[in-house]
């Protein structure tokens, strides 16, 4: 069989890491079809921390969408922990580190980040609608991807990169079951204002099974999260289902900062989004033949660390990159996968160590983890970010 450099691409999903994807193919000269199971292209209510390591990973392509966001979002300088009522624990600095790497941190709506990624697309790029993905075939020439509607699509590559519950992905890992965090997790942006949610503010604050987060994302607007968690051996709807509404949030949160309960309040509650924290056991295998995972397709992980649109940005990177003038497309993914497991495999882990921590319950670890935060070296902390938001990767 005569090879051939990779000409069309099918991805399957038009989320962060598949806009990506496309966006990255596209700067290596691979045509690129995208496929989203929903009837519009709906970023969803919530936001995003967008890292300096997404941004000079694109770069490394010549994609900038830093001026983008610019304009869209907003740029933070400091992540601060407080407890529940406001007071602080420590303060992470990330300004020095972000002019020292060249990039900077964002807090942005993800409607802002889509529009970003499809300017960087181009106009002329079509998302196909109400595509959704029913299962694929590969061979030695190409892939095919059937939807559930019976249309078809032939390309030289496919790229899962559609969620947390891939259809890809059951076709890779059929018995892949998702591993519970043991925590709820209501989101929600609004537009808000409140003397301590100053420019670029970004904060957690931390209370004993249960957090809150909120950031300034720009134009006036705030992103919130709050969290609680479940009793073991409680089925995931219960106590905190869907009829725990805005009210019952604000209960759970009584008492804590009053930016908290204020940014609660002023939220409509039919825009409150109700998650379940879970992700799944590290896949090993991505892909085979002309096919191959990206993004929460590949590697889902808590959101502690807020690298899941980074590290599926890494990924079209990275996949472009062992795409551009492959003749073999398979090798081409081969060594994507290869180079992206290591990372993607301790960064999964380190996100669930990280949010065991933040969510611990008990008064004394809750106390001792408090502490431990406060009076740790600065240095420590600086260390392990520079290892994350560096690209390329440290060695």
């Amino acid at each position: 069989m005569t090879q051939h450099p990779t000409r069309k691409a099918l991805v399957v999903g038009a989320g962060i890491g598949g806009l990506a994807a496309a966006a990255t193919l596209r700067r290596v000269g691979v045509e690129v079809q995208i496929f989203e199971r929903a009837p519009e292209l709906r970023p969803g209510t919530t936001a995003v921390s967008l890292m300096s390591n997404a941004i000079l990973a694109l770069r490394s392509l010549d994609i900038d969408i830093a001026p983008s966001l610019d304009k869209r979002g907003e740029i933070f300088d400091e992540l601060k922990f407080l407890t529940r009522r406001g007071r602080p624990i420590r303060a992470i600095p990330f300004r020095d580190l972000a002019d020292r790497l060249g990039a900077p941190n964002y807090a942005v709506h993800r409607a802002d980040l889509q529009q970003s990624l499809l300017d960087a697309i181009g106009g002329d790029q079509a998302v196909e609608l109400n595509a959704a993905a029913k299962e694929f075939v590969t061979c030695d020439d190409g892939v095919e991807v059937t939807f559930e509607d019976g249309r078809k699509a032939a390309g030289d590559i496919l790229i899962g990169a559609d969620g947390f519950n891939s259809a890809i992905r059951r076709q890779v890992a059929s018995a892949d079951e998702p591993r519970p965090g043991n925590y709820v997790c209501w989101l929600a942006t609004v537009p808000f204002s409140h003397p301590r949610l100053t420019k670029g503010y970004a904060a957690h604050y931390w209370g004993r099974g249960q957090r809150f987060g909120l950031a300034d994302i720009g134009h006036g607007r705030a992103y919130w999260w709050g969290t609680k968690n479940v009793p073991a051996g409680t089925p995931e709807d219960r106590p905190y289902g869907k009829d725990f509404g805005k009210k019952e949030i604000a209960g759970l949160f009584a008492g804590w900062a009053d930016e908290v309960r204020q940014a609660i309040r002023v939220t409509p509650e039919d825009t409150i989004v109700r998650i379940t924290a879970q992700d799944r056991p590290f896949l090993r295998r991505w892909g085979s033949g002309r096919m191959t995972l990206l993004g929460d397709a590949a590697h889902p992980m808590l959101v502690s660390l807020g690298q899941g649109a980074a590290l599926a940005i890494e990924d079209a990177v990275v996949l472009a990159r062992h795409l551009r003038g492959a003749t073999d497309p398979s090798a081409a993914l081969r060594g994507y996968e290869d180079e992206r497991r290591p990372r993607t495999e301790a960064l999964v882990a380190a996100a669930r160590a990280l949010s065991e921590t933040e969510q611990l319950e008990g008064p004394v670890a809750a106390r001792m983890r408090d502490l431990y935060f406060r009076f740790a070296p600065l240095s420590r902390f600086t260390s392990q970010n520079e290892a994350v938001l560096t690209w390329p990767p440290l060695g």
